[in-house]
């Protein structure tokens, strides 16, 4: 399978900080737990669970012995089925999850939009939700005041943001979240499935503005079930398969295998 070649990136599109570089190093992840299930021949076959002598289940593998490397420049796809460990994946590139076995090294900021709202306090005002959410991303209050009046003038929500958030409608705190989860550059981007917010007239222009803010990444990974998105936006791909690397290389190789694959088994 030919590896992509990132010299063949779109220098006009992509200007990403200098240096910048993600790894994963044998990478292995497992879910302790007491789930009552019966050590079947089904699910004894399964390479994911974890047996004791008794035959009790008491763990499930996420991850297996993940590894990979991506330089600056780098676009990478995701694919897998439900439960193949696409989320905990990012997860732990992100630094959400330590991994038992393996390390990540990164050189570069990570930004993760996993979950926009972390930091977010509803009883807080929309003016300080915008510090909180952007301290909790790891930006310092000098890089927040910074952005403070273009994340307020894309929300359009003016004097509500000196109303708390519960007050706003879900609409109203999708689009203030989205606008602080986007308004910084990114180094080390990873995206789980592409973000959209508000009503057809913001959902245009919240559709420019990701795009625009997934162009400044200096290394992409993003997650998704959508071909199209993940050919307009990637160069390689990475195919999970029960918490295993199951081919790596060019995305569309990867995609036509993947999807392939997935026709045959539905047969």
């Amino acid at each position: 399978m030919n590896i992509f070649d990132p010299t063949k990136l779109d220098a006009k599109r992509i200007s990403p900080p200098d240096d910048v570089s993600l790894a994963a190093h044998k990478i292995s992840v497992t879910f302790r737990t007491r789930a009552a299930i019966s050590q079947s021949a089904d699910a004894e076959a399964d390479q994911r669970f974890i047996w004791n002598k008794s035959g009790r289940l008491i763990g499930v593998r996420a991850l297996h012995d993940i590894s990979f490397e991506l330089q600056r420049g780098d676009r990478l796809a995701i694919v897998g089925k439900n439960g193949s460990g696409k989320t905990t994946l990012l997860q732990v590139l992100a630094g959400i999850i330590t991994p038992e076995v393996g390390k990540i090294v990164s050189i570069g900021k990570v930004t993760s939009l996993i979950n926009i709202n972390l930091g977010i306090q509803i009883e807080a005002t929309g003016h300080r939700n915008i510090t909180l959410r952007g301290l909790a991303a790891g930006y310092s209050k000098k890089d927040i005041e910074l952005r403070r009046r273009e994340i307020a003038e894309f929300s359009e929500l003016g004097d509500f943001l000196d109303m708390p958030m519960e007050s706003y409608s879900a609409g109203m705190r999708m689009r203030l979240t989205f606008a602080i989860a986007t308004a910084f550059e990114p180094e080390i981007l990873i995206l789980d499935e592409w973000l959209s917010a508000g009503d057809a007239s913001f959902k245009e222009k919240a559709t420019t503005r990701m795009q625009d803010f997934v162009g400044q990444a200096g290394i992409l990974v993003l997650a998704s079930h959508s071909r199209k998105l993940l050919l307009d936006n990637c160069e390689k791909g990475m195919w999970l398969d029960e918490g295993r690397i199951r081919a790596f290389g060019d995305v569309e190789t990867i995609l036509n295998e993947y999807e392939a694959q997935q026709k045959s088994g539905s047969r």
